[in-house]
């Protein structure tokens, strides 16, 4: 007979600090991350936490100096990492409380080099940033 989520004190602790920190960024903004790695987990104490938090909508994986995996859990805000070494042995495991993983948005740098691409393959100049009194004015 399988054990209930409930019946893991580590994952119901867990939760309690997660819902705790999903409050805690609502009204201030601010992050957080638990670092599951460096908690004396059991594999059953895992399976307890990922039942309790559910399944979402927006699953990723990456491939940057590994693989990664970034899963949305059932809560809006919190979100499951997992970073993975060349042999596929778990390297880091967090829950993330943010809207968007940081791993997942594109750096300023590597943006500036797509539309560089992006514009030589136009053929054409890179189009000059707007100014904000543009923004303020330009409709799309």
């Amino acid at each position: 007979m399988a054990a209930k989520a409930e019946d893991s004190p580590l994952a119901m602790a867990l939760l309690r600090e997660i819902s705790a920190a999903l409050a805690d960024y609502l009204e201030t903004g601010e992050t957080a991350v638990i670092d599951l790695k460096s908690l004396p987990m059991l594999d059953a104490d895992r399976d307890a936490l990922a039942d309790l938090l559910g399944e979402g909508e927006v699953t990723a994986t990456l491939n940057v100096a590994g693989e990664s995996e970034v899963r949305e859990t059932g809560y809006a805000g919190v979100w499951w990492v997992r970073h993975f070494g060349a042999d596929r042995k778990l390297a880091a495991e967090q829950i993330e409380i943010t809207a968007v993983p940081e791993i997942l948005l594109a750096h300023r740098d590597d943006i500036a080099a797509a539309a560089d691409r992006l514009a030589a393959s136009l053929k054409t100049d890179p189009p000059e940033p707007m100014t904000t009194l543009d923004r303020d004015t330009h409709h799309v």
